[in-house]
């Protein structure tokens, strides 16, 4: 755990702002309680929601540059006898001092400011000439003694953090007891996750692709956990759980091996022969260097046709290294697998990267089909997916509608 600040900082002491580059860090780092002071404060804890998607989009000098940005904004937006200070990556931390003689008005005034930091930092950021939005996630703690746990009160922000980002994230959540007990939960989930493929608990749903005559073309596999305990258990609350704690990796071959062998059951059915079947595959997957030979052990073992199998990338998983990726994809649909592009419309993805993918599909997003009916935006963002699609010879589908 962390026990120094590096980075930005105001010193009340001396009113002085300093700046520390990463090249430049301290040979001393500040520690964080050296700026934990005798009246009530809070500690807060905040990163960007979206930082890694603009990273890999606009590259990594473009993604130091808004960190700049945002450091340049919390150090505008503090007053002098506050701490600002970057921990690495998109995560920055600010003391604020002086909050008040009580709990009630010390809560209050870091709510205060708080929200005036995430509103701060929503704004937009130009990078490139471009208009980026980059929305912060906030975790805030209180302490209220000159000899605070400074490592402690890292980890309480960090547990209010993830309550924001899991809330819904671009806002500001407080420390409190029942979120340890929502971390001892979590801890349980994981330790049963890691036991839910060897008690074959894991289940595939398959939702249908319909086209305009309501005729099934296929399906999309949908992964659910029944859990002996707790029953159905959301892949809301255990996929991000799997993601990181790399469960995702055996988790998805699971799946992938699932699929694999519902294809060949259904190759000798009357009506379902036909039928694709959809796979998800999470970029941590498809990034592992033997990600091509699973797919194939996969059809090899089932003896399924791979002209039935689809597999579903997300725009953010296509940035980091796009010739590796066209190479796993080419490897793959030389022998029959197809690939479709999900939720498209709601990353950074440039154009350009359409006509290089050798992709089959784009899957609409369905925030831009809810309300395709009664939104004249939606409709036009809807109509010109299915005219850019259709220029490139690609297939469309629309995300249900709720």
């Amino acid at each position: 755990m962390l026990r120094y600040l590096t980075g930005y900082y105001h010193t009340a002491t001396t009113d002085t702002q300093h700046r520390w580059t990463p090249n430049q860090w301290p040979d001393k780092p500040k520690p964080v309680s050296r700026f934990l002071l005798t009246t009530t404060g809070a500690l807060l804890l905040m990163d960007l929601d979206n930082f890694k998607e603009i990273n890999d989009t606009f590259g990594h000098a473009l993604g130091d540059d808004l960190l700049r940005q945002v450091s340049g904004r919390l150090l505008r937006a503090v007053r002098d006898s506050d701490l600002v200070s970057r921990l690495g990556g998109d995560e920055f931390v600010v003391v604020l001092d002086n909050l008040g003689a009580d709990l009630e008005t010390a809560t209050a005034n870091a709510g205060d400011l708080g929200e005036k930091l995430r509103e701060t930092l929503a704004c937009a950021y130009e990078l490139q000439g471009q208009e980026v939005i980059a929305t912060p996630s906030i975790g805030v703690v209180l302490f209220n003694r000159s000899k605070e746990d400074s490592d402690e009160l890292i980890k309480q922000a960090d547990m209010a953090l993830y309550k924001a980002k899991a809330s819904g994230r671009n806002r500001l959540c407080f420390f409190d007891p029942s979120l340890q007990l929502d971390i001892t939960v979590r801890a349980a989930m994981l330790r049963d996750l890691r036991l839910a493929i060897d008690n074959q608990e894991l289940r595939l749903y398959y939702q249908p692709v319909v086209d305009a005559q309501h005729k099934i073309l296929g399906v999309e596999a949908l992964l659910r956990w029944q859990h002996p305990v707790r029953g159905l258990v959301s892949p809301a609350t255990f996929i991000p759980l799997a993601e990181q704690s790399n469960l995702i990796l055996p988790i998805g071959q699971w799946v992938l091996e699932a699929a694999c062998a519902q294809l060949r059951e259904w190759a000798d059915h009357p009506v379902r022969h036909y039928w694709t079947i959809a796979v998800n595959v999470s970029a941590k997957q498809f990034c592992e260097a033997d990600f091509v030979a699973k797919v194939e052990r996969a059809l090899m073992d089932s003896a399924a046709k791979p002209a039935r199998l689809r597999l579903e990338l997300t725009e953010s998983m296509l940035h980091s290294d796009l010739d590796e990726t066209i190479v796993k994809m080419e490897l793959l649909r030389m022998q029959g697998v197809r690939f479709s592009l999900d939720d498209f419309g709601t990353g950074y993805s440039s154009l350009s990267y359409l006509k290089r993918l050798p992709l089959d599909q784009l899957k609409i997003d369905k925030s831009f089909v809810n309300d395709v009916l009664v939104d004249h935006n939606d409709a036009v963002i809807a109509r010109a997916i299915i005219s850019l699609a259709s220029n490139l010879s690609l297939e469309v589908v629309a995300e249900c509608c709720r």
